[in-house]
């Protein structure tokens, strides 16, 4: 007997948890970013004798406003706050962390842009030996550094340029001293002392290393905001291509970037738009941050879109749908032209990868001229149903075809343009990444 009673409370449970209405229930997200005026972005499937039954909590007085189970919840002013999912009023189902913001419209870009970076310090991106006699050394390599560390200081002095470098080490050199170079190696600081060598070829001091001061190329610029003067570019970091590392800007701007060309991607070949820009013309704006989710700064300078000549809503993750979409890029010269495609699938959590989005190339003419996505379309935006939902990233290196993208909200937050934080000064992002939001975190 005892036997049937835990099978008949077995076969309960599965039922339970395999009904459309348990799952509808456990798939509400515990944390949920919103827009003033706009629903919050759940629906709740309950029974229909237990659907009126169902009430919606907020911790702040006022801040929704629920008609009722047929209609979803509006938010009715900015903040933060928890919202409760209770049975007949007492007992809990679901308690979901709502951050709201105002309304928040931007300009999308599609521009092309000549992207110059001036980095923290001095990247090493490899090794120039110094040959004396037979031998070929790179006494900084021998003495401890590595490609990929930042030069930030030489004898306790700033290193700005490559010409800091060379003129320290050869006239350490000629003095028959060391040097102390003060590295940053990930989140490390290290002190390495380095003795030059004289290069018979040059007749300078050296000590064997190959650096860069600065970074440049092609990209698109994604969005604009017009009071603010806010733009985004890229949706991704600027990783120096020595060493896939993000670079540290000390300065930097975007100018205006003109496409001769574009070598169309082919499967195992990634394609690339060819373009030119000058780096004293041109200027659009002055490059502030660059981060995972994109470079971001001021512009300069009035830019314009003739697709778009009025700012559009921006949408949240959750208003992202499956299906047809637009992005806005320049193949020829400087014209932004609409090409139409699909996003595939919309991965939720909050990623820094910019891979939320993955989507296909549908326009036959893009198809045609340019294989799918291509280097250069990195920061292409991304607008559905009259909203901005992302930019181009990456593209599938077997498939030029198809990418990923980032969604536009995880662009605005990381510029500050959507912000929400609590009474500790944290974001409720940040909060939520560490688990510190909701009981129903997995």
């Amino acid at each position: 007997m005892k036997r049937l009673y835990v099978l008949f409370f077995l076969i309960l449970l599965i039922s339970g948890v395999l009904s459309p209405y348990t799952r509808s229930l456990v798939s509400l997200p515990a944390y949920q970013t919103a827009v003033v005026g706009e629903p919050l972005g759940f629906t709740l499937s309950m029974p229909p004798p237990l659907r009126k039954h169902i009430a919606l909590e907020a911790d702040r007085p006022g801040f929704l406003f629920w008609p009722g189970p047929a209609s979803p919840p509006l938010v009715r002013e900015p903040g933060q706050c928890y919202v409760h999912v209770k049975l007949f009023g007492v007992i809990p189902l679901r308690q979901v962390a709502v951050s709201a913001y105002p309304p928040v419209r931007v300009i999308p870009g599609g521009q092309a842009i000549g992207v110059l970076l001036r980095t923290q310090g001095v990247i090493v991106v490899g090794s120039a030996p110094v040959s004396s006699g037979n031998q070929a050394r790179s006494p900084a390599l021998e003495a401890g550094m590595h490609v990929g560390d930042v030069i930030i200081r030489i004898n306790g002095k700033g290193v700005a340029a490559e010409d800091d470098v060379r003129q320290a080490v050869d006239a350490a050199g000629r003095a028959g001293q060391a040097l102390l170079f003060e590295v940053k190696r990930g989140s490390r600081t290290l002190e390495i002392r380095v003795r030059p060598r004289l290069c018979p070829e040059t007749g300078r001091y050296r000590v064997g290393l190959l650096v860069r001061d600065s970074a440049a190329g092609v990209g698109t610029m994604t969005f604009y905001e017009p009071r603010s003067k806010i733009f985004g570019a890229l949706g991704h970091v600027i990783a120096d291509a020595d060493n896939s590392q993000g670079v540290e800007v000390a300065g930097g701007k975007i100018v205006e970037a003109t496409i001769q060309a574009v070598r169309p991607g082919r499967r195992g070949q990634p394609g690339e738009k060819v373009g030119i820009f000058y780096g004293d013309g041109g200027l659009l704006g002055r490059i502030v941050r660059n981060t995972g989710q994109g470079i971001f700064g001021t512009l300069e300078r009035e830019v314009t879109n003739p697709l778009y000549p009025q700012p559009i809503p921006v949408a949240l993750v959750h208003q992202v749908r499956p299906g047809p979409a637009e992005m806005l890029t320049v193949l020829h010269g400087r014209k932004i032209e609409k090409f139409t495609i699909e996003i595939v699938r919309i991965k939720s959590g909050v990623l820094a990868d910019g891979k939320n989005l993955v989507i296909r190339i549908t326009d036959r003419r893009l198809l045609r001229e340019a294989g799918g996505i291509v280097q250069g379309m990195s920061g292409s935006p991304i607008v559905q149903t009259g909203r901005l939902v992302g930019a181009v990233t990456h593209v599938f290196v077997n498939n030029p075809t198809r990418g990923y993208g980032i969604p536009a909200e995880t662009m605005l937050r990381a510029c500050g343009l959507l912000r929400s934080v609590d009474a500790s000064g944290r974001s409720w992002v940040s909060l939520y990444q560490e688990g510190g939001i909701g009981s129903n975190a997995a």
